[in-house]
C-alpha cells in the first residue's frame, strides 16, 4: 500500500477567533501553522487566504503573502472567472478545483461548466496540479468529461468530502460509494467534517486513501474539546502507525501526486 499523504487545511473561509483561539489568520501564523503540521507530518497545505480584517480573499497579494512559505493554495472566493483564477497566478504546485455546483448550511458554492473549464485550463497552461474537490458522485463523472477534453491529466487527484450541509453526509456507505465509481488509477483523499471524521479518515487510510485535516473542517477534537492543527494531524499519524501504514515524506507526496 503507497504510503499515507496528510494535508493540513488549517484556515478555511468559516472558523474565526471567536469559534476558536487556534485559528491562523495572518500569512505569517499560517505559515507558521503549516510548518508546524509539517513537523508533525502532513506534506501538502490547503490554503484559504484572509484580509487584514480576518475576511477570506481571493486577492492575489494576500496569495503571495502566504505563499512565501508555503507549496498549496485554494480558490473557491471571488465572482467571475478572472477573479476566481487570481490566486493561480502566483502558481502553486496544486490547487482546488470544485467539478460542479454543491450547497452550503446557508449559501452555494457555484461552479457553471464555463468557470469550471476556464479554472481547469488556467491550472493546465501553469503546470499547476488539480485537486478535485468532490461532494457528489456527478463531480467525479464531470472530472472525466474534462479529462476527455484534455483539460486534466493523470494521475487524477480526488478530494472526497463529506458531512457537508447540503451535500453528501459522512457516512461509510457514501465513502465506499464514492471510492468505488472513481477511475483506476486515481489519487484519492478524504475530508470528513463533523464527528465521523475520525471514523471515516480511518477506513480511508485502510483503503489505501489519503487523508486530510484540520480547523477548516473540525474545530473540535472530540466533543465540546477545541482541537488545534497539529492535535489533529498527530491523531491521524497515531492510527496510521497503529495500523501499519507508513507516512508520506515530502518527495513522496510529489511523486505519488506526480509533481515531480
Amino acid at each position: 500500500m503507497e504510503k499515507l499523504i496528510i494535508t493540513i487545511a488549517p484556515t478555511g473561509n468559516v472558523p474565526t477567533r471567536e469559534m476558536t483561539p487556534h485559528v491562523p489568520i495572518t500569512p505569517d501564523e499560517i505559515a507558521k501553522e503549516a510548518f508546524a503540521c509539517f513537523q508533525e507530518g502532513a506534506t501538502v497545505c490547503h490554503i484559504h487566504a484572509r484580509d487584514m480584517e480576518g475576511k477570506p480573499t481571493h486577492l492575489r497579494n494576500h496569495c503571495q503573502d502566504i505563499l512565501r512559505a508555503l507549496d498549496a493554495t485554494g480558490a473557491r472566493a471571488g465572482k467571475s472567472p478572472e477573479d476566481r483564477a487570481q490566486p493561480l497566478e502566483v502558481n502553486p504546485d496544486s490547487a482546488s478545483l470544485s467539478t460542479g455546483s454543491s450547497n452550503f448550511p446557508n449559501s452555494a458554492n457555484v461552479n457553471d461548466p464555463m468557470l469550471i473549464r476556464f479554472l481547469a485550463k488556467t491550472m493546465l497552461e501553469r503546470k499547476i496540479k488539480p485537486e478535485l474537490e468532490i461532494f457528489d458522485t456527478a463531480m467525479i463523472q464531470n472530472a472525466l468529461e474534462l479529462k476527455k477534453e484534455g483539460l486534466l491529466r493523470d494521475p487524477l487527484q480526488f478530494n472526497l468530502v463529506l458531512g457537508v450541509k447540503g451535500s453528501l453526509p459522512a457516512t461509510a456507505k457514501n465513502l465506499f460509494h464514492l471510492v468505488d465509481t472513481l477511475p483506476h488509477g486515481s489519487v484519492w483523499s478524504v475530508s470528513v467534517i463533523g464527528p465521523s471524521h475520525v471514523s471515516l479518515s480511518t477506513i480511508a487510510l485502510a483503503l489505501g486513501g489519503h487523508v486530510r485535516v484540520g480547523l477548516e473542517d473540525n474545530i473540535y477534537y472530540s466533543k465540546g474539546v477545541l482541537a488545534t492543527n497539529q492535535s489533529l494531524v498527530k491523531r491521524i499519524v497515531a492510527i496510521a502507525t497503529a495500523v501499519g501504514r507508513d507516512i508520506a515524506t515530502l518527495e513522496d507526496t510529489k511523486r505519488i501526486l506526480g509533481l515531480l
